[in-house]
């Protein structure tokens, strides 16, 4: 297919699809004319792109991902790469969850002497 198919296809745009080949994630074939053209590889590979892109995960993260669906898996989240990447970004998002929650009793205890100073006038 072509590029313009392909992101119809995707749910992105060509030019999403020139930025992921420049990354080194999407391969494309050359025609003789010099157009690009994808196979259904290609599609399972930008949705694998576009669902970790949608989660959080940078170009880089998904690497890894990439090279496991490339490698003939299933899915991409199945090979070691993958799991190491997908245990540290777990990890970030409890460390940031827990600082979350820090900053929300510190932000309730803040009102909660507001309020309290503000029934004492």
């Amino acid at each position: 297919m072509l590029i313009g198919e392909l992101a119809r296809q995707a749910g992105t745009s060509a030019r999403t699809l020139r930025y992921y080949e420049a990354q080194g994630l999407v391969r494309p074939r050359r025609c003789a004319n010099g157009y690009r053209d994808y196979d259904d590889t290609e599609l399972r590979v930008v949705g694998e792109i576009r669902s970790l892109l949608a989660v959080g995960f940078d170009l880089e993260d998904i690497r890894p991902f990439v090279t496991c669906l490339r490698a003939g898996n299933p899915s991409g989240d199945v090979c070691p790469d993958s799991i190491s990447v997908l245990r540290r970004k777990l990890a970030e998002v409890d460390a940031g969850l827990a600082r979350l929650v820090g900053v929300r009793e510190q932000l309730r205890c803040q009102l909660d002497r507001a309020r309290a100073d503000r029934r004492r006038r």
